[in-house]
Order: structure tokens, then C-alpha cells, then sequence
């Protein structure tokens, strides 16, 4: 069963969008819960997005993407 990678909805206080700087990770790469695996900004502050789980991502949407808090960015299986 794949995990939802998702921008958290609490990071920032307005409803801003943000966009993804950076993927730490390659698609189809394999990643352990908990580690950093994107980057992504709003308002000029950089945020780190981490792992949700173990295995292999799939990146839905590509860096410089720009998406909503609660946007599914990816998904690990």
C-alpha cells in the first residue's frame, strides 16, 4: 500500500501556496522513514519535507511545481 507524501497543512499560518525547490531524492529511489527528501518555499522561508514512511518514491509533481498545503506531492510504495 503506498504512503501519500503530502505538504503539511500546518507549516505556515496563511493559505499561500508554496513551491517545491528541490527533490532530495530520485524518482523511483529508495528512501527510510523519517529522512529529508524535499524542499519547498512559501513567503521566502524554506521548509524541509521528510519521509513519511519506508521504501520507493514516486514523484507526482516535479520541482518548481507550485502546490497547495495539503497537496499530494508524491508517494512512497
Amino acid at each position: 500500500m503506498a504512503t501519500d507524501i503530502v505538504i503539511p497543512s500546518d507549516l505556515w499560518e496563511e493559505d499561500e501556496e508554496c513551491v517545491i525547490t528541490s527533490w532530495l531524492v530520485d524518482d523511483d529511489g529508495s528512501v527510510q522513514e523519517g529522512a529529508l527528501i524535499a524542499e519547498i518555499m512559501t513567503a521566502k522561508v524554506q521548509y524541509e519535507i521528510n519521509a513519511p514512511a519506508t521504501g520507493t518514491v514516486k514523484i507526482i509533481e516535479e520541482a518548481d511545481a507550485v502546490v497547495a498545503k495539503g497537496a499530494v506531492i508524491g508517494t512512497i510504495e
